[in-house]
């Protein structure tokens, strides 16, 4: 004799646990939200600087116009958060500047950038007509 008919072992289970999947779907919400601010700072620059302060208000540039060279007292150089050497630096921005003659250059130094290695960065791309540079600072105090 059977105890179990036939048709009871062909019944699914109707109903899904969902606990578990909602657990989950919280930590993973919670370690997100701890990681976002340092991805966010991470992809905005790519060398940890001392920024000068001083300067305005600076005119608009187009992001597509503007590449972003970063100088620490080292002399190392990142274009782009991509580190490089003086001689690839040159080229990419004459390659740059070949392609788009709007090119702005902004500068991110150290406060105590301004050295030999930063001095040689601006003549460079002023020897290949690249005139159009900035330097980015933080605002000036409040009195």
């Amino acid at each position: 004799m059977r105890r179990f008919s036939q048709r009871n072992s062909l019944v699914t289970l109707s109903e899904i646990n969902i606990t578990p999947l909602l657990d989950l779907a919280f930590v993973l919400l919670i370690i997100f939200v701890i990681i976002s601010p340092s991805i966010k700072s991470g992809r905005q620059h790519g060398m940890e600087l001392n920024l000068p302060r001083g300067g305005g208000p600076t005119r608009k540039v187009d992001p597509k116009d503007l590449r972003l060279l970063e100088i620490n007292t080292g002399g190392q150089c990142m274009l782009d958060n991509v580190l490089m050497l003086p001689d690839l630096l040159e080229r990419e921005l004459v390659n740059a500047y070949r392609q788009n003659p709007n090119l702005v250059v902004q500068f991110r130094l150290d406060q105590k950038g301004l050295n030999e290695h930063t001095l040689e960065m601006i003549d460079r791309c002023l020897r290949n007509g690249i005139t159009q540079v900035t330097f980015e600072t933080l605002p000036r105090r409040t009195k």
